[in-house]
């Protein structure tokens, strides 16, 4: 099968979206599928063979971040160029309501067309205003799937239609026989994500700290993303910041080895979370998992089973929780058990044959994807549809 798989945000700005459509498209490679990925990225960004550009992104705040993405007339000749390269037997989106390229995708094909939606945000201002802009595009998708319940929840009060849900993947196998580091084991929590966004929820915990490094003053917190290490720690006292250790942006080996090195792997986000990925992540290297309680998370830990769960945004409810587990090894031991068994419903092997379900169905009979001449109307269509986005 000829797969065209559309990626909205930026690929050179790592982030879960692009994480996931780069797995999705490597696990269907290796099961002999031909897979082109069209991607926002700087000219100076190394890019998988698989992966073409669609040109710079640029910085839109979007669903409480700020998404890098790719719009306008350059943008939608790359699109419309791109589908007639691929002669693709399907096209799928991801994020078709976002100001980017998946948008631009539903406007100018016709045929088979897969979209993914990643949001959860139920009270979407943007999402409301552009509902015209957004229904004609959207009734050309033939399927529509969500990454978990709150992401469906968002699309159908907002957009009508509704979606199957296929959580985002991973590959269990990957974390799971990762080797720890010496380094970073031994009393260790540990944090992946944007230093510098609030909702990755990095000031709840360090509130938390204090209280932890009082109960256990061993305890390291081990810091992995980007972002101001200095602005991070600022309302710490001087002479807990020992305690803190930023590690920057780390490979995907030793994310995987960071998460097996780790007593306790802490998530303290704030909001705007559809799925929770590094909970899946952590969870296949053995991670035990204290998460803030959003509905999202509580999902993915199964209710609190494979991960226990305090209340958002709750400092100190972060720091009992986490010195009663740190306490507590044979909790964290039944935490990595059933976290283990858990999370083989979020593999690969799963998600991936899920996917190529949907795919399957809805190419059957049906004619290759091309481009739609009635997008162009002359011209005037897509530019009259360009200038209401951008207006």
């Amino acid at each position: 099968m000829r797969i065209g798989i559309v990626c909205p945000y930026s690929w050179d700005v790592p982030g879960g979206v692009q994480f996931h459509i780069r797995d999705l498209a490597e696990y269907f490679i290796r099961l002999g599928h031909e897979v082109s990925v069209l991607a926002p990225a700087d000219d100076d960004t190394p890019l998988p063979p698989y992966v073409v550009s669609a040109g710079r992104a640029v910085p839109v705040p979007y669903n409480g971040s700020v998404a890098r993405l790719n719009f306008g007339f350059l943008s939608a000749a790359r699109v419309r160029r791109w589908l007639h390269d691929g002669a693709f037997d399907v096209v799928h989106i991801h994020e078709p309501t976002s100001p980017s390229l998946g948008l631009l995708t539903c406007w100018a094909a016709q045929g088979p067309m897969v979209a993914t939606f990643h949001t959860s945000n139920p009270r979407s201002k943007a999402m409301i205003a552009a509902y015209a802009i957004l229904q004609a595009a959207l009734e050309k998708i033939s399927a529509r799937i969500a990454v978990s319940e709150y992401a469906r929840r968002t699309l159908v009060e907002h957009l009508g239609g509704d979606a199957v849900v296929i959580p985002n993947g991973v590959d269990v196998d990957f974390f799971a026989k990762a080797e720890p580091r010496p380094e970073w084991q031994g009393d260790t929590i540990g944090f992946i994500g944007r230093i510098d966004e609030p909702r990755k929820g990095l000031p709840v915990l360090m509130r938390a700290l204090p209280k932890i490094l009082a109960a256990r003053p061993r305890t390291r917190l081990l810091v992995a993303g980007r972002g101001d290490e200095k602005e991070a720690v600022a309302g710490l006292p001087g002479e807990l910041r020992s305690h803190v250790e930023f590690l920057g942006m780390i490979s995907d080996e030793d994310k995987a080895r960071f998460l097996r090195s780790l007593d306790l792997y802490v998530a303290p986000n704030t909001g705007g979370e559809s799925f929770g990925i590094i909970l899946v992540e952590a969870m296949s290297a053995g991670a035990p998992v204290l998460a803030s309680d959003l509905d999202a998370f509580a999902q993915v830990l199964d209710g609190g089973a494979a991960g226990e769960l305090f209340a958002n945004e709750d400092s100190d409810a972060l720091a009992e929780a986490a010195v009663r587990l740190l306490d507590d090894p044979a909790r964290r031991a039944e935490l990595r058990r059933h976290g283990s068994t858990h999370v083989r419903r979020f593999d690969w092997s799963t998600v991936g044959a899920d996917i190529l379900s949907v795919y399957e169905t809805v190419t059957a009979g049906s004619a290759a994807v091309a481009a739609d001449d009635r997008a162009e109307g002359g011209g005037s269509g897509l530019r009259a549809r360009l200038r209401l986005a951008r207006d």
